[in-house]
């Protein structure tokens, strides 16, 4: 039971209550509790909001329309937050970045999704939304932004202008780009822009309600910026305020009404605040839920691009059925919460306006059906083999070998004293590299949660080489149990330390006999011939 969690919409969760809770024991894939006995996690937010507790497993339903049935999921259990989050009426936070622990990621590992879910927020008063696990049929009006999966953790989009009320920003391209680039984040409500962006959008903003009241927001210590005297009608707002545009790569705009970018005054009638605030120091743009407000969101990630397309979210279903009709797709399928949904089609191709560049490998068979990275039953694993083809020439790859294993390494999150060469041939411009990942130096397997992770990123293509490194396929791959150890490699720490102490116990015993030796009193030699002190003549007496 958490102590220091805010009250919520539905009651607490009591693991007690429930008979498939189990906690994640500790192991080397996750931080411990100061007993090493539970995972423990800590993740902290945008407004500073912190939400920490232990990690735990349990039956996970998705409601009575999901085709999902319900699936065994890791899971944060909270005793602790602050924040916002503790203040928020929600229970808290999903989690649906990249990452093992991401639902997402754990439903795809599963073969029961395929890697792309959508969401779609509500508007200002509506409030609501949807969530679509798996792939849908994108309608043909979506717009699309790359989204780059190495650029960071989080989901990018490729942000190259802003316009306000039709007028272009006076930014240049590459404040957009720095350090994170522009991040689209759900789980975070309002939207932050580096000083520079946010200055820009606030003057021309001000410019175009140069007629309005400004007042004071809720919270004065926040100091927000607000207007009064409007139309308390949501769609009247765009009367008064004016669009924003925000422009992608590829020329491509995603229009922002006024509801994507302002809030209701809590305290004053016919009050609508800014949500779009300044990112501190930090150069990130951060673009929140507000930004979203009844925009269906597509998280591609399979294709590496996001699509926006502009709806009422609370007639989503209906909609979806009328711009698109749903076409028949292989397995896995779409699992919808909370609403069924079409079958998923292919998405539509370079939509990211990014070509993908031709891979000519040798022919090799391909499976019948989606490949499922299952391994059958829990196993230890004291290696896993990968085979690469790369359509990079040997001569130019060979002197980088180095700096492609440390790069895949630092990629699938493993050290790289764990990843060892096996083999490096070519045939023609294609490069076959034979590699290895065994156990950190303080393990002695790799788990299967672990190793299903790792196969599955390379055979599906979520790491994406530098470019002068080319394109890459995996091959073949293979997980092998633990070597054998003969008798004398299992106990010959027990005998080290056995003649260890037996040689310790020596030393001492000497020591010890030594010092006895010191401490008795010294009786002075005599030769055997001398004469005792008590037999010496004496002088003769007259």
């Amino acid at each position: 039971m958490c102590e220091k969690c805010g009250t919520h919409q539905d009651p607490k969760f009591q693991p007690e209550l429930s008979s498939t809770y189990q906690p994640v024991k500790c192991n080397l894939d996750c931080n411990c509790d100061k007993d090493r006995d539970q995972c423990i996690y800590e993740r902290q937010y945008a407004e500073m909001s912190v939400t920490s507790g232990i990690l735990a497993e349990d039956v996970i339903s998705f409601g009575n329309l999901s085709e999902l049935s319900p699936q065994r999921i890791v899971f944060g259990c909270e005793t602790e937050e602050t924040g916002e989050l503790y203040r928020q009426h929600a229970d808290g936070i999903i989690g649906l970045g990249r990452g093992d622990l991401s639902i997402v990621d754990q439903l795809v590992e599963k073969g029961v999704i395929s890697d792309s879910f959508s969401l779609c927020y509500g508007g200002m008063d509506v409030g609501g939304g949807a969530m679509v696990l798996g792939g849908i049929s994108a309608p043909s009006d979506m717009i699309f932004s790359y989204s780059d999966p190495v650029r960071s953790p989080y989901y990018n989009i490729d942000l190259k202008e802003m316009h306000v009320a039709g007028k272009k920003l006076d930014l240049d391209q590459s404040v957009f780009d720095r350090k994170f680039g522009t991040v689209l984040d759900s789980g975070t409500t309002f939207a932050y822009f580096p000083e520079a962006v946010f200055e820009a959008f606030k003057d021309t903003i001000m410019k175009e309600l140069n007629s309005l009241k400004q007042v004071s927001g809720a919270v004065p210590s926040y100091n927000d910026t607000c207007f009064s005297g409007i139309s308390s009608d949501v769609s009247q707002l765009s009367k008064t305020f004016p669009t924003i545009e925000l422009v992608f790569e590829n020329q491509q705009k995603l229009l922002l009404t006024p509801e994507n970018y302002l809030f209701r005054h809590s305290k004053v009638q016919g009050a609508y605040c800014l949500g779009i605030f300044q990112n501190g120091m930090d150069p990130t743009t951060l673009l929140g839920g507000i930004i979203v407000r009844n925009t269906l969101v597509t998280y591609d990630r399979k294709d590496s691009k996001i699509g926006f397309w502009k709806t009422n979210c609370s007639e989503l279903w209906e909609r979806l059925h009328v711009t698109s009709a749903p076409s028949p797709s292989p397995s896995p399928s779409p699992s919808p919460f909370p609403f069924p949904s079409p079958s998923p089609s292919p998405s539509p191709s370079s939509s990211s306006g990014k070509e993908n560049s031709t891979f000519e490998m040798p022919p090799i068979s391909a499976p019948e059906e989606s490949p499922i990275y299952a391994l059958i039953g829990e196993i230890e694993i004291g290696e896993i083999s990968l085979d690469l083809a790369l359509n990079v020439n040997h001569s130019y790859l060979k002197p980088r070998l180095v700096m492609l294993l440390e790069f895949m390494a630092k990629e699938l999150g493993v050290n790289g004293s764990q990843v060892h060469l096996l083999n490096f041939t070519s045939e023609g411009n294609i490069s076959f590299i034979k590699w290895s990942i065994v156990p950190s130096g303080s393990a002695t397997y790799i788990s299967n949660t672990t190793a299903i992770n790792i196969i599955s990123r390379l055979a599906e293509h979520r790491l994406m080489l530098p470019d002068d490194l080319g394109n890459y396929q995996l091959v073949q791959w293979e997980v092998k149990p633990p070597s054998k150890q003969t008798w004398w490699q299992r106990q010959y720490l027990v005998v080290l330390l056995g003649i260890m102490m037996f040689i310790i116990a020596g030393l001492t015993a000497s020591g010890i006999w030594l010092w006895s030796r010191r401490r008795q009193p010294q009786i002075p030699y005599q030769p055997v011939d001398g004469a005792a002190r008590e037999h010496e003549l004496q002088p003769l007496q007259s």
